[in-house]
């Protein structure tokens, strides 16, 4: 027999009558995994090429770039366990240990990449709002050191997730690798998604919005001479509360929902399916945001975006001299 948490919470799991959590279990979130899992391993993999391979002078903005990639590759190599899982009629081959190292592993990963996105943003508010004490205030080893708190931290954070998930035996002999979400043990699921909503979502984004705002006022004092940086700095500003508001807040809503109902409503089976069938579909959507992190990485590095300019203009100069042969055949000299 499999470990029993959330045995009463996931039975629905074991052979659920609803045709449409069928189709999301079994079709969309493994066939979302599988896009993601090819363009964000080749986005991914492509940054750390560059800064390892580019990059001759690295400084605190490439320390979050680059733990950032990081989290995301660490959260992209639980996809395989989890798209063959989906795409086996939800029964789990790899054993409880796997199961509980890949769900912890996707927690820590996914809240690792809000932190460092958010540090990068207040890279960029401490070097154009406080450009002389920012010297000191943060350099590279103390991003390293911010960094390694941040994996620490997250980590601790992790371990309920750890203890809650893992494998359950279903009556008909399948083998179902738990969510948390879906839990019965809610007296240690829902403050732990409270907490992890607050601190690893909504902050960060108070965060974000504060370093933002206050960096293009500052460009905006500094006069016209600054135009295309505060227009840069607007474009990133928008990506990252567009990110938030799109992909982040609504599936902290959904999962906090699909907790609380279990909560307050246990008997309540009705309510409870329509909750995890919209947290099932925030959860392919909110996957998303590991492809969009490298065009974060572009926006906001600005030695990274130097060296990506650089690869690129060989094609543009391809591109260029392609456009001049076509002119010239149409109006020749």
């Amino acid at each position: 027999m499999g470990d029993t948490s959330g045995q009463q919470a996931e039975s629905d799991f074991c052979g659920s009558t609803d045709p449409l959590l069928d189709t999301i279990q079994r079709t969309l979130i493994p066939g979302t995994f599988l896009v993601i899992l090819f363009v964000g391993l080749l986005l991914n993999l492509s940054i750390i090429w560059i800064l390892f391979f580019r990059m001759k002078r690295w400084n605190r903005s490439t320390v979050f770039l680059c733990n950032l990639v990081f989290a995301d590759i660490t959260w992209l190599l639980t996809l395989p366990f989890l798209i063959y899982y989906h795409f086996n009629q939800l029964h789990w081959i790899f054993g409880k240990a796997l199961c509980k190292m890949t769900r912890t592993a996707y927690h820590l990963s996914y809240y690792c990449s809000i932190y460092f996105v958010t540090c990068l943003s207040m890279d960029r508010y401490l070097a154009i709002v406080h450009p002389l004490k920012s010297l000191w205030m943060l350099n590279k080893q103390h991003s390293l050191w911010i960094c390694c708190c941040i994996w620490t931290v997250t980590g601790l954070v992790s371990l309920p997730v750890t203890y809650v998930v893992g494998t359950q035996t279903c009556p008909n002999n399948k083998t179902i690798c738990s969510l948390y979400v879906f839990s019965s043990s809610t007296y240690i699921t829902l403050p732990l998604s409270v907490c992890c909503s607050m601190a690893g979502c909504f902050l960060p984004f108070v965060a974000i919005c504060y370093c933002y705002c206050s960096s293009v006022r500052k460009l905006q004092e500094a006069g016209p001479h600054r135009f295309q940086k505060r227009d840069k700095l607007t474009k990133l500003m928008y990506s990252a509360l567009i990110s938030f508001a799109l992909l982040y807040f609504p599936y902290h809503f959904s999962r906090n929902t699909c907790i609380f109902l279990r909560t307050v409503r246990p008997d309540d089976a009705q309510s409870i399916q329509r909750a995890d069938t919209l947290f099932l579909v925030e959860m392919a959507i909110c996957s998303l945001n590991t492809c969009l992190n490298p065009l974060f990485c572009f926006l906001a590095g600005g030695d990274f975006r130097e060296e990506v300019c650089k690869l690129a203009s060989p094609l543009c100069n391809l591109k260029c001299w392609w456009n001049r042969r076509q002119l010239a055949c149409v109006y020749p000299v």
